[in-house]
């Protein structure tokens, strides 16, 4: 049971507080409600470029890290499509610092024409090298715009072009700030050696004088339900044939969430899983092949990936792969193969929780979703979800008609395309 107390600040800044006596380091985690599915879709990737602005200086403290590193505090943070988290690390001490260096960034971010040239030139250098330069690294670039025709969904966290990022101008950032960086935009969790009471002064001392903002409005349009397979087939240079399906699921607040995560574990989680043991074990018919979710706020997406070994080819991987998705669907699921998989979420789940920036993060996240309190209901929703529950989201998740396959041929493989 993580115990906290929640208030809200006038300016509307969400501020959630858990007292942790196990350890002398303050977990300072800064969740702004903001993430890709909020960019216009002619100008991606800024959400993912203003994380790296974030750090580029503010009105009363050019360098960031520097005052970080002299109080013995650490810090970074991650955009996703949802939202973008930024957090630190620091000795109980030294608190007030990252309450400082953070309202002053979230106040007056300091937009100058060095600032946006340097970071734009770090985000263009990594979507070149992780993206285009580096093996299967344009997946995603592929996968979205086929799984996705209409939501924002559609293009990864980096954008959808690099020339996106390019023609960003210091007018564009300063627009995307105040529409979405605010205190009632935001979230502020503090695990540690803390109180209530301490946290409620500087919150109010630091965050308490920014104003409110007017927040863009978020009207996302719906991807339509897939009515028909979707197939893209390419080829690079790479040293193995990799095939990708992915098919529509639920929201994660949806009431299948939990089952659908569990079936993903069935199906890719450890070398005892359906898949592992079957394609790869006893038919060797790939190197690698796991299944996972992307866990999104909204309608997400079930991913399977398998690495072929040369021999295999794509119709006898998708046909075996199809197989073990008919199997889950319209066969029994075991009671102690069922159990062993909510073991070890719940066993994950808590080992999390023994971290306290982890701790920090996951409450700043299910206060996004709604209410903080319902991480503590987490387990228990995993463990009431019956083997029919399973079966029945499976049937409804893996249908021809809401798959979308990414055939990735290497150059160097003699195979036929979908053969």
């Amino acid at each position: 049971m993580i115990e906290i107390e929640k208030f809200c600040l006038d300016n509307g800044l969400r501020v959630i507080v858990h007292n942790d006596n196990s350890t002398p380091i303050v977990s300072f985690n800064l969740l702004y409600d903001v993430g890709s599915k909020d960019e216009n879709p002619n100008r991606t990737g800024f959400a993912h470029l203003f994380e790296h602005l974030m750090f580029g200086g503010s009105a009363n403290i050019p360098v960031f890290d520097e005052h970080l590193e002299r109080t013995g505090g650490e810090n970074n943070a991650f955009t996703n499509n949802d939202f973008t988290n930024y957090y630190i690390t620091i000795p109980k001490e030294n608190l007030e610092t990252a309450f400082w260096l953070d309202s002053d960034r979230m106040m007056s971010l300091a937009f100058s024409k060095k600032s946006l040239d340097v970071q734009r030139n770090v985000v263009v250098e990594e979507f070149n090298q992780r993206y285009l330069n580096q093996p299967y690294g344009d997946v995603w670039l592929l996968l979205r715009p086929l799984a996705y025709t209409m939501h924002p969904y559609g293009w990864p966290t980096i954008g959808k072009n690099v020339d996106h990022i390019k023609n960003v101008t210091l007018t564009d950032v300063k627009e995307f700030f105040y529409k979405h960086y605010a205190p009632n935009n935001a979230i502020l969790s503090v695990t540690g050696p803390v109180n209530t009471k301490e946290i409620m002064n500087l919150s109010k001392k630091w965050f308490g004088e920014i104003d409110k903002r007017p927040i863009a409005l978020r009207n996302l349009p719906k991807e339509p339900k897939q009515l028909e397979s979707r197939k893209l087939e390419v080829e690079r240079d790479v040293p193995f044939n990799s095939i990708y399906k992915v098919f529509h699921m639920n929201s994660r607040k949806h009431e299948d969430f939990q089952a659908t995560d569990l079936i993903s574990d069935l199906l890719s989680n450890g070398k005892s899983s359906r898949l592992y043991q079957k394609l790869v074990k006893e038919h060797n018919l790939f190197s690698d092949i796991n299944a996972y979710i992307t866990g999104d706020i909204e309608e997400g997406l079930f991913v399977i990936t398998g690495r072929l070994f040369k021999d295999t080819t794509f119709k006898i991987a998708e046909m075996a792969i199809n197989n073990e998705l008919e199997s889950i669907k319209n066969t029994s699921i075991d009671g102690y193969e069922l159990e062993k998989v909510k073991n070890k979420f719940e066993s994950n789940f808590k080992f999390g929780e023994a971290n306290p920036l982890d701790k920090a993060m996951n409450i700043a996240f299910y206060e996004l979703l709604g209410n903080a309190n319902e991480i503590n209901l987490e387990v228990e929703k995993y463990r009431e979800v019956s083997a029919e529950k399973v079966k029945a989201v499976a049937s409804k998740i893996f249908t021809e008609t809401n798959c979308s396959t990414l055939y990735y041929k290497a150059k160097s493989n003699g195979s036929s395309s979908a053969e």
